[in-house]
């Protein structure tokens, strides 16, 4: 059987590859890095330190995993990055390993994609079935739930977090968090609207769509404060049992946003 390691490849013989894993010309691949089956890697791939990439996963060309954070306290010790399965990671992406300060792990979940040149730093936790367009770029210790979708040259400050099913426009800048379902634009970021088209296309009822309409509502266009706002998103679980999960999910982000951030305002009323 033909190698699927091109002979350029230089591969450290305490790294542990699958047997079905492919790694194309010139690549790098470190002692305690994890690749597992049915994993491919372009050509000019760079996978060092303390790096797991799981199973079914597509790197492509010209891209650094694993790398040391960029973060000056950092002083070489053995964070990791953790990749999950199905992942498509496009050429000159870099994704960081995580500090000791910041829980000491990157992690990527599931089926996302990644498009060219986007960057994780340190301690980021990004969900699964995300879309990152070209040149997004997360600082440190963000998180990102799941199905978010982040335009092309979305930057997003440290410390903060975008909600499930949240979505950026293009060149978008975020200084603060992103509540689930919210869609923003802007630099800074303003709330406009939610993101429906994407809920209908992921199987959510008339119902559901409702009522994230509803929670938009009260946090950005009836003028209440953050508190009262989710006073009036609660009450519609009790109304309306079909939206308990969609409303839990909103209450939960909601109680972790801290005072200093708060969350992306809306250019015609702001929310205490």
């Amino acid at each position: 059987m033909v190698s699927a390691i091109h002979p350029t490849a230089v591969i450290d013989p305490g790294a542990q590859l699958d047997a079905s894993v492919t790694v194309g010309p010139y690549s790098v691949i470190g002692p305690n890095v994890k690749l597992g089956a049915g994993t491919t890697i372009g050509s000019h791939c760079t996978i060092e330190g303390y790096t797991s990439i799981g199973q079914n996963n597509h790197v492509y060309s010209y891209t650094s995993l694993g790398a040391a954070p960029q973060d000056k306290k950092y002083a070489g010790e053995p964070t990791r990055l953790v990749i999950g399965n199905g992942n498509t990671i496009r050429e000159f992406c870099t994704f960081n390993a995580g500090t000791v300060n910041g829980g000491g792990v990157t992690q990527v979940g599931d089926d996302n994609l990644f498009m060219a040149y986007v960057h994780l730093a340190h301690d980021c936790q990004v969900g699964s079935h995300t879309i990152f367009a070209n040149n997004s770029q997360l600082a440190g210790h963000v998180v990102v739930g799941d199905w978010v979708i982040l335009g092309g040259f979305t930057v997003v400050r440290q410390f903060l977090r975008l909600g499930a099913h949240s979505f950026t426009a293009m060149c978008t800048l975020l200084f603060a968090d992103l509540p689930p379902y919210v869609t923003c634009q802007g630099q800074p970021a303003s709330a406009r609207t939610v993101n429906a088209e994407g809920l209908r296309r992921r199987g959510y009822s008339p119902t559901r769509i409702t009522a994230v309409r509803a929670m938009y509502k009260a946090l950005y266009r009836e003028n209440l404060t953050l508190e009262a706002a989710k006073d009036r998103i609660l009450q519609m679980a009790k109304d309306k049992p079909e939206v308990r999960a969609d409303v839990d999910m909103m209450m939960d982000f909601l109680a972790g946003v801290s005072p200093k951030v708060g969350i992306v305002r809306s250019r015609r009323r702001s929310v205490d």
